[in-house]
């Protein structure tokens, strides 16, 4: 560098068009107290303050690439001490063997207290803008987490209301609703790989001679006492509801004819042997086993008529369709 741009009244920086500072004058590191080795190859931001590397960034880059120069721009720079001396920054860009340098010139300003004084303001301005974009920011973010997890409370809500509408309240069995969902699953599968099931009816027998001799409440816990031995009864992936009354339904897949007999003569002699508060307490059961003629509708009349067999018959004991 010449001599007398070492010694010029104004501080010299040149950069690269990355920022990267390639050389400087005497002056400038006089003001700044600063060593050549403290900022050669080093980038011009590092001695900016956040604010100023805003600035630095949203006027000084810009206003280069747009018209290859800078004038009298606003900027205050931390010297060796952490003090903000401020300075007008003049910058041109050229080329020199093929590579891009900005050079700078920098005037530092007379009225540094006033000028400390709205750099001051600024930074402020800014971190209170900064501060309240992060508040923002977060407060946002909490409201997305609240809204998740009154989605989450609406879902597990929609479940249970759900569960709600498709259980039978007194016996915790599923209810006539789900009971008539799961018939139509049941036809549906059969219609596509032809998978038998089979159906029943479970009728308690004399159940009018309960309620009128123990009452309503020990009625309640027959029926209650009934769902659980006809749920400890069943294969994971039979279905067992309530009808209504003291009625209640079973859906059996993969359960032919004679397997669905057996297993419903099961169900009857453990109802039988079973302890009741009321004394004995039996069930009949009307059976049907599904075919390619059936409907939903045909198929639980073919099961009800079974039903009115077994209790034609005497009660406390199964029949199935085809033995009629």
């Amino acid at each position: 560098m010449d001599e007398r741009l070492q010694y010029a009244p104004c501080g010299y920086v040149s950069i690269t068009h990355e920022g990267e500072i390639m050389d400087v004058n005497h002056t400038f590191l006089d003001i700044m107290g600063y060593s050549r080795e403290d900022l050669v190859q080093q980038h011009f931001e590092s001695i900016m303050s956040t604010a100023n590397k805003l600035i630095f960034h949203t006027y000084f880059y810009p206003f280069i690439n747009l018209n290859g120069h800078v004038e009298e721009m606003f900027i205050s720079l931390r010297d060796r001490k952490g003090l903000a001396i401020p300075f007008l920054l003049n910058g041109r860009r050229f080329e020199k063997e093929g590579v891009e340098i900005i050079d700078c010139i920098l005037m530092q300003m007379g009225k540094r207290i006033d000028y400390e004084v709205e750099i001051r303001t600024a930074k402020r301005q800014i971190e209170e803008a900064y501060w309240e974009k992060d508040q923002a920011l977060e407060e946002l973010q909490q409201l997305h987490a609240e809204i998740e997890q009154k989605q989450q409370e609406l879902m597990d809500l929609n479940a249970d209301l759900l569960k709600l509408s498709v259980t039978d309240k007194l016996t915790g069995l599923n209810n006539r609703r789900f009971f008539e969902d799961k018939l139509a699953e049941q036809i549906a599968l059969y219609g596509k790989i032809q998978q038998p099931f089979s159906l029943y009816i479970i009728d308690i027998d004399h159940f009018k001679k309960v309620n009128d001799t123990w009452g309503h409440p020990i009625g309640d816990l027959v029926l209650v006492r009934l769902a659980e031995i006809l749920q400890s009864h069943v294969r994971s992936e039979d279905m067992v509801a309530r009808l209504g009354g003291e009625e209640f339904v079973l859906i059996l897949p993969n359960l032919d004819a004679a397997e669905s007999k057996r297993r419903a003569e099961d169900l009857r002699l453990a109802v039988e042997r079973a302890t009741w508060e009321t004394g004995d307490i039996t069930v009949s059961i009307g059976i049907a086993t599904y075919s390619p003629m059936d409907s939903d509708a045909s198929i639980l009349k073919k099961a009800d008529l079974a039903l009115y067999a077994s209790k034609e018959n005497g009660r406390n004991r199964i029949t199935h369709i085809m033995d009629l």
